[in-house]
């Protein structure tokens, strides 16, 4: 199936599902944005041996906070994801939301994918380890879908309010989209809600999601689809919306907000552990050494091992934890980009809020578990280290995870 199977439970109910390797390489999955513990956060090798083929692994975890997530490999990601090996996880709230005054009466989980594809629509093979790509802009594709069709059409009612959870499982593709003539609202980012406010436009960085309140016109011929502005400023049409049925009366009553989780302890910024994180490498601005494996190496060299960014001058540091932070410690992270490309870092265990200094990609105060920084652009998240264990930080651009930008930090 592209994508995998919906997972679907409530907040505070336990996921168990059983992998079983079936491939010819190993495999690990990663709950992406579940604030789970450790030890089923399927983050190898860090936080569990990958699955040789033929084995199994049981995870069985707790949800606790509802909201858009997905699971997808964690183990050769670069090529396993980029093969389909993700689907949504939704975790529905406790409090009932749909079909409440304001709210949605139904909702679509929209997964947005990126292929790299030949004449004939199959998968490119021949560039899995392809440093040019990583040392760019990653494994730019060329077929976009949505629920693994190209150009779908999604049937609504006139005048229906319905919530779309859109998400990015693309290995390099920012998706900028656009929901013209059905007065989008954002209620949620990476799960967590936000006041409702209407968007023209929606950033979505790979691994980032988004939940939208839209509202379909009542005129059945009016021409509705989801945009893509693939990079050009060309909006291209990624799913048509399609008008079927007798109208629904209009909800004229403001885009009700998503009950708060309740479960996330606010920063205390009065005194927080101050981190930094500096991104160097890739194309066009390189960097002049790093550290790979203990030994200090040139640009030249690194790139002979494949490596080609950094975090903190280390490449795919994975011998020593970049930062410890004590249980209940608020950590303050300013992360400095010095690459001439965009990054979407995402921190594992844990969601943080965006501070003020948070540049053209973010809205200050709303909380994320990937974020994106662009190019020479310097961002400040907080977040408080409760949840005990080794996590990993790495860009989700998958090759540039896979050519040098990936660390951990434990909390004790």
């Amino acid at each position: 199936m592209i994508p995998g199977p919906e997972i679907r439970i409530t907040a505070g109910e336990r996921v168990r599902h059983r992998l079983v390797n079936d491939l010819p390489q190993p495999t690990a999955v990663h709950w992406h944005g579940i604030r789970i513990e450790n030890a089923m956060d399927g983050a190898a090798p860090l936080t569990q041996a990958a699955v040789p083929p033929g084995g199994t692994f049981d995870y069985d975890f707790v949800a606790p906070d509802p909201g858009t997530y997905w699971y997808h490999s964690h183990d050769r990601g670069f090529e396993q994801v980029a093969r389909g090996l993700a689907g949504p996880l939704i975790v529905d709230d406790r409090a009932p939301w749909l079909g409440e005054q304001g709210a949605a009466t139904r909702e679509l989980t929209l997964v947005l994918d990126d292929w790299l594809l030949d004449a004939d629509a199959a998968i490119v093979e021949d560039r899995w380890d392809d440093l040019h790509s990583a040392a760019h802009d990653g494994r730019m594709c060329n077929t976009v879908t949505v629920n693994g069709s190209a150009y779908p059409e999604l049937h609504m009612q006139p005048g229906e309010r319905v919530r779309l959870r859109l998400m990015n499982t693309a290995t390099a593709r920012i998706l900028a989209l656009a929901l013209p003539g059905l007065s989008p609202h954002l209620i949620a980012l990476d799960g967590h809600p936000v006041p409702p406010r209407a968007v023209e436009t929606i950033l979505l960085g790979p691994a980032q999601r988004a939940d939208v309140v839209i509202d379909m016109p009542l005129a059945a011929d009016a021409p509705t689809a989801l945009l893509l502005d693939p990079g050009n400023g060309e909006w291209v049409d990624v799913a048509a919306f399609v008008a079927t049925g007798e109208p629904l009366a209009p909800v004229e009553d403001d885009v009700r907000p998503l009950p708060g989780w309740g479960t996330l302890s606010a920063p205390n910024l009065s005194d927080p552990q101050r981190e930094v994180l500096l991104m160097e490498g890739g194309a066009m601005r390189g960097m002049s050494e790093a550290v790979y494996r203990g030994e200090t190496m040139d640009f030249r060299e690194l790139a002979s091992n494949g490596m080609v960014w950094a975090f903190n001058g280390v490449a795919h540091g994975m011998d020593a934890p970049m930062f410890r932070a004590a249980l209940g410690r608020t950590v303050h992270l300013e992360m400095t980009n010095r690459s001439v490309f965009p990054h979407a870092i995402h921190l594992h265990g844990h969601h943080f809020e965006v501070l003020a200094r948070s540049g053209a990609l973010n809205t200050p105060g709303d909380v994320r578990d990937t974020v994106l920084i662009g190019a020479d652009e310097t961002l400040e998240i907080a977040f408080v280290a409760d949840n005990p264990g080794q996590w990993m930080l790495h860009c989700h651009m998958l090759s540039h995870q896979k050519a040098g930008m990936m660390g951990w930090f434990e909390v004790a």
